[in-house]
């Protein structure tokens, strides 16, 4: 298309991030791209009085938010008495529990992985072939989840950890984190269909507008780059179902900022200390 149809996007900051440039409709949008970590950044322990629900969160059990709900409806106790008041702090000496399992906080391990074809991002599926948690058994001996789901046909940057709080906030509509895609179609995607994914397109739970859309090839109209902050499921694919094509690849190539640069399909590795700072201070919008 001749003219960009995107929304205002914040700048990164200088200095920051190693940028690859993405087309998006006859200009251009920085995408960041992680360097390899030979070692993966360490959490802090727990030394002083925290507040119980961050307690929580750092044990992997969940993020802030759910961890409330958790205290709220009596699921959790401190030293042996059940405890509803999410305001108080903890040492590190007490002995907190989730419905009679103690919890205890854990190394914070931060994996991106290249994720391919015909595996599901679920920990655990009695009923599915293979997993990705099968693809990064090896990263840790603490207990690992993906932030967000890819489905099982669809490849490329997932994100997997057991820092709640982080979770929490990536997969929060609040949030916003950005998400970029390159979808093949069966046919070619035609302009208007292009505007009317970036203006908006009913969907059963709601409207869904993508915030920038353009040709990755000019040649081949069957392939456009879509950049989009829903989190909701499978909406890239249904977005274009909805309006007539049929998704013959998908494959997410950026995720809140993160990136599959030199990581071949089905490997994973350690974020670096940058890439983490990246994402706790929320430059990924």
């Amino acid at each position: 298309m001749d003219k960009t149809q995107e929304r205002k996007q914040g700048k990164p900051r200088a200095g920051m991030q190693d940028k690859t440039q993405v087309r998006t409709q006859g200009k251009t949008q920085a995408v960041t791209r992680g360097k390899k970590s030979a070692k993966p950044p360490s959490g802090k322990p727990v030394t002083e009085p925290v507040r119980l629900n961050r307690y929580i969160a750092n044990s992997g059990l969940c993020s802030r938010r759910e961890a409330d709900e958790l205290i709220r409806n009596g699921h959790i106790s401190v030293n042996g008495v059940k405890v509803t008041d999410m305001g108080i702090r903890i040492r590190p000496s007490d002995n907190v529990e989730h419905n009679g399992r103690r919890l205890n906080p854990e190394k914070k391990i931060y994996i991106v992985l290249n994720k391919p074809k015909g595996y599901v991002t679920t920990v655990k599926d009695p009923h599915a072939g293979a997993t990705v948690i099968d693809l990064v058994k090896d990263a840790a001996g603490e207990r690992i989840y993906p932030v967000g789901r890819l489905d099982k046909s669809t490849i490329g940057v997932l994100l997997l950890t057991n820092d709640g709080d982080l979770a929490g906030k990536l997969t929060h509509p609040r949030y916003g984190a950005r998400k970029v895609y390159h979808v093949f179609t069966d046919r070619d995607v035609t302009k208007h269909d292009m505007e009317t994914i970036i203006s908006g397109v009913d969907l059963d739970d709601g409207t869904v507008s993508a915030d920038a859309i353009s040709y990755v090839d000019p040649e081949d109209r069957t392939q456009v780059g879509l950049e989009i902050h829903s989190g909701q499921n499978r909406v890239v694919r249904r977005i274009f179902e909805k309006l007539g094509y049929r998704v013959k690849k998908l494959d997410r190539v950026s995720f809140a900022g993160l990136t599959k640069k030199n990581l071949p399909r089905g490997t994973w590795r350690h974020l670096n200390a940058r890439e983490l700072s990246m994402l706790k201070r929320g430059i990924y919008k």
